[in-house]
Parts: structure tokens; C-alpha cells; sequence
């Protein structure tokens, strides 16, 4: 990820927590009531070309389509909570659970009393070590911490 995409990543991570979480419980409950077949005129009625007029083969692409999504969430999600402790500043630590919360940098300021462009500085200090982070294969400076304790 770059680090536009990671601040992207860090700004959503709150409602698509939330989102895999809702379509989760959704994929795993079946409605039949939306998977009964047409009867009457209706299934009598030419179809169009190309397209199934199958509601159970519809559902099974609809919920394949909403399961592709929830994946992509999900490494989303993964990327941020697999680098959390790779911030060690305690003010970053908040400001990174702040945003992870779903607060704005305004409110994150307000609370932190701590100007706006003091949290945009943090913001961008995370989002580097995030990156850094990715650059350096998972090795930046905890792998040279490992190192040093295994020698």
C-alpha cells in the first residue's frame, strides 16, 4: 500500500470493521423467501440474453460478489492491525486509536488538546512508519530489536 491508500485505510478502518462484521452475520444467514422461482405468466415469459433468471444462481453471484468485497475489507483491516505495534509514542498510540475508533482530527485534537497540524503530524508520522514498515518486509526496527535480544 502507498501511503495515500494507508491513510485511506486508517480513516475507514472504523466502519469497515463494523461492515465485515454486519455482512458476515448477512452471508451467513440464508433468506429463502428471495429464492423461490418465478410461477404464473411470468415463467413463462422469454428471458434476456445472456443473464439467469435463476434467483438461487442470482443469489449465489450476489452473495460470491458481497464475500469478494468483505475480503478486500478484511486486508484492509489486517494490513492497519498487523502494524499497530509498530507505534511505540505513546501520543501516536492515541491518536492512532482515536482514528481507529472513528474520530475526526478535529475531535482528536479537541481531545488531546493538541493543535489540528500537531495531530496532521502525528497523522503523518504513523502513516510513514506504516510504510516503512511495508518497504522493509515486516523487518524495519523490531526485526533489528530481534537480533539484538537473539545474539
Amino acid at each position: 500500500m502507498n501511503k495515500k491508500q494507508i491513510e485511506q485505510a486508517l480513516r475507514d478502518y472504523n466502519w469497515m470493521i463494523n461492515e465485515i462484521k454486519r455482512q458476515r452475520e448477512l452471508l451467513n444467514d440464508i433468506d429463502t423467501s428471495s429464492l423461490v422461482a418465478q410461477s404464473g405468466i411470468e415463467s413463462s415469459l422469454p428471458k434476456g440474453k445472456g443473464t439467469t433468471s435463476d434467483p438461487v444462481a442470482l443469489e449465489v453471484i450476489r452473495r460470491d460478489r458481497k464475500s469478494k468485497w468483505v475480503e478486500k475489507l478484511e486486508k484492509k483491516v489486517l494490513f492497519i492491525q498487523t502494524r499497530i505495534h509498530i507505534i511505540t509514542d505513546e501520543r501516536e498510540k492515541a491518536v492512532l486509536e482515536c482514528m481507529l475508533d472513528g474520530m475526526s482530527m478535529i475531535a482528536i485534537s479537541q481531545h488531546m488538546g493538541l493543535s489540528r497540524s500537531h495531530i496532521y503530524n502525528i497523522k503523518e508520522s504513523i502513516i510513514e512508519q506504516f510504510a516503512h514498515f511495508e518497504q522493509n518486509g515486516h523487518n524495519g526496527h523490531f526485526g533489528q530489536k530481534r537480533q539484538k535480544m537473539t545474539s
